[in-house]
C-alpha cells in the first residue's frame, strides 16, 4: 500500500503545488496530519485519492466532515497501526517541538516509546505521522518510525512549495522517503 503524507498546508486559499499529483501519484491514500486552513484543500487531494485528516478545533471548521478527526486517531493499513496528530506530545520529553533528533536526545534511554506514545495515542503504533514544526524527517525509535513530512506550502516559514512524503507498506514492512516539492521538474 502506498500513502501520502501531507501537514501544515497553511496557505490561505485551496490551491497547492502543481507538483503534488506527481509527487502522489499512484497512492492509495492520503494522511493529512493538521493545520489544514482551508477545508476545500481536503477536496483537492480527494481528486487523487482517498483522505484522513486530523485537526485540533476540528469540530469548529470539519463539523461533519467524516475526513477528520479532532486532535488524533490511528489508521490500521496492511497489519500497521499509524498514529496521527499534528502537535506530538510524547510523555518524558519536554520540549517545545519535536523537531529531528529530539527524541533520540531527551527520550529517557530506559523508558519505552511504545508505551509513552499508547497513552498519546490510547493504544499501540509503530508509525506515528506529525506536523506543527514543518520541518520534515523520517526516524526510528525503540521499533517506532517517526514521520513528519513538512509543511506543503509553508517551509521554514516561507511561503513556497515544501516538503510531503509517501510511505509504503507490505505487512512485513514498512519504507518513507520525504519528497521535495520545490526541487520537482
Amino acid at each position: 500500500m502506498k500513502i501520502g503524507l501531507i501537514s501544515d498546508t497553511q496557505y490561505p486559499s485551496a490551491e497547492l503545488s502543481p507538483n503534488l499529483r506527481t509527487a502522489f501519484e499512484g497512492v492509495d491514500l492520503i494522511l493529512h496530519s493538521g493545520d489544514i486552513l482551508i477545508p476545500a484543500c481536503l477536496d483537492l487531494l480527494e481528486e487523487i485519492a482517498p483522505v484522513m485528516a486530523v485537526e485540533t478545533g476540528a469540530e469548529r471548521q470539519f463539523a461533519g466532515d467524516s475526513r477528520v478527526a479532532e486532535h488524533h486517531r490511528v489508521v490500521e493499513a496492511e497489519g500497521h497501526s499509524i498514529g496521527m496528530v499534528h502537535e506530538l506530545s510524547i510523555p518524558h520529553i519536554i520540549a517545545l517541538e519535536v523537531l529531528p533528533g529530539v527524541i533520540g536526545n531527551r527520550f529517557p534511554p530506559d523508558a519505552s516509546l511504545p508505551d509513552a506514545l499508547a497513552q498519546v495515542f490510547g493504544e499501540k503504533v509503530d508509525i506515528v505521522m506529525c506536523g506543527f514544526s514543518h520541518v520534515s524527517f523520517i526516524e526510528e525509535h525503540q521499533g517506532i518510525m517517526i514521520i513528519n513530512p513538512g509543511s506543503a506550502t509553508w517551509p521554514n516559514q516561507r511561503v513556497m512549495p515544501g516538503t510531503v512524503a509517501v510511505l509504503e507498506l507490505t505487512p512485513d514492512s514498512r519504507e518513507a522517503r520525504i519528497i521535495d516539492l520545490n526541487a520537482m521538474s
